[in-house]
């Protein structure tokens, strides 16, 4: 019978560590959520959305930052209304695995030119995808033709231009105020 009453509190323990670690975690997951749609947000606010105090925020942002949970913060910004030359270009990038490490090598060797801001793995017609942003065309061109294509592993690109943004990371781009459309009234 101690024997029982042994083994029932120690589940009791393990069920209350299990839980307090799935609290914390739905506690982070909630502050990630705040700062994804909002970065700038103060940990004063963040702090009052979670009901927790400004000291455990700043300690779990840290440690989020630390276990590279937070990569960075980024601002969106509007390259046409800058008045600054800017290409992007998406290219779709075909390729053959290596025994022993898949994709990665090649993913590495592609995500390491200071050219490319975004490089992803995916399903689809290619396995990648790859965002890089230069001043002109020509400039892109040159780093596929020179750079990307040459990489052993690399089987070929498609590169597609952007043309204009409508909306970015959720932002609304576009200069005109969204007007609800208007119903056509017909006699």
């Amino acid at each position: 019978m101690m024997r029982l009453g042994c083994l029932l509190l120690k589940w009791l323990e393990t069920i209350t560590m299990v839980n307090k670690e799935r609290v914390e975690a739905m506690e982070e997951i909630k502050l990630l959520q705040a700062m994804e749609n909002q970065a700038r947000m103060s940990v004063v606010d963040l702090a009052s959305i979670l009901n927790s105090s400004e000291e455990e925020v700043s300690e779990t942002i840290r440690s989020l930052e630390k276990e590279k949970i937070i990569c960075g913060y980024h601002t969106v910004i509007n390259w046409d209304k800058a008045c600054k030359d800017n290409v992007m270009a998406l290219i779709e990038v075909s390729a053959t695995p290596e025994r022993d490490c898949g994709y990665d090598k090649i993913a590495r060797m592609i995500y390491r030119y200071p050219e490319v801001s975004t490089c992803y793995l995916m399903s689809g017609r290619s396995e990648f995808t790859v965002i890089i942003k230069g001043k002109t065309m020509r400039e892109v061109a040159d780093f596929v033709g020179q750079k990307l294509a040459p990489i052993e592993g690399v089987t070929g690109t498609v590169t597609c231009f952007v043309l204009k943004p409508y909306k970015v990371e959720g932002v609304v781009m576009d200069e005109e105020e969204d007007q609800p459309e208007r119903l056509v009234v017909t006699p």
